[in-house]
């Protein structure tokens, strides 16, 4: 997939992926990660998700990383923050109050950028991709998170072949494949997503499920 999709997207307003509200998963389970305020989250693919805003009320730094700058400063615009920017290798990084985020491809993230990250939360990173490019974002992920970060995930399942993505379909069997070699995977949720999801049922989506997954990486 090319950065371009993504750029011409968001430049067209076509982000129906975008959620104006806190998800409900995110609600529901976050405080069982049992994680101390002040510690850090990362959110790959972040977009400007209003999720990010709600695990800074919760005490979190939050680091981002997101391909389209337009997204960047939209989120901290309707943040009213006025984030300071610098360069760093390939990317631009934003950062304002408990926010850092990097501007550019995820794929060339550095490792350093993530040190003393406590978890991720993705919710949107990798049911944004296709299935060719899954199996390099799960392992750029487990590389770049330290040893001690576990990985709050929701996907999407839906009938195959009921609509093109993105969002794409990961079932569960998709998502141990991607991450059973080092994470010990728990399915706290799956719930009926599509009463939700105007968007997806529009598209032509008959049935959805939104399933929520707690990766701790083995000792």
């Amino acid at each position: 997939m090319e950065h371009s999709f993504w750029e011409e997207r968001w430049q067209r307003g076509e982000i129906g992926f975008h959620q104006p509200h806190i998800h409900a998963q995110l609600l529901q389970f976050w405080s069982g990660l049992l994680l101390p305020k002040g510690c850090t989250v990362f959110v790959p693919l972040s977009g400007k998700t209003r999720d990010m805003i709600w695990l800074a009320e919760q005490g979190h730094k939050v680091i981002g990383a997101e391909l389209s700058e337009l997204a960047v400063r939209d989120f901290f615009k309707e943040s009213a923050l006025t984030p300071m920017v610098s360069p760093s290798g390939p990317f631009h990084v934003f950062e304002a109050g408990p926010y850092k985020i990097y501007q550019g491809d995820f794929f060339a993230l550095p490792v350093d950028a993530l040190q003393g990250v406590a978890a991720c939360y993705d919710r949107a990173a990798m049911i944004a991709l296709p299935p060719d490019m899954r199996p390099r974002y799960a392992e750029k992920l487990a590389n770049a998170l330290p040893p001690q970060a576990s990985i709050f995930v929701i996907s999407l399942e839906y009938p195959e072949g009921e609509i093109k993505g993105p969002p794409f379909a990961v079932t569960q069997d998709e998502v141990r494949a991607l991450y059973d070699k080092l994470y010990d995977i728990d399915v706290l949720e799956v719930r009926d997503g599509l009463a939700a999801s105007d968007n997806l049922k529009k598209r032509g989506v008959t049935r959805l499920e939104e399933v929520a997954y707690l990766l701790r990486r083995r000792a």
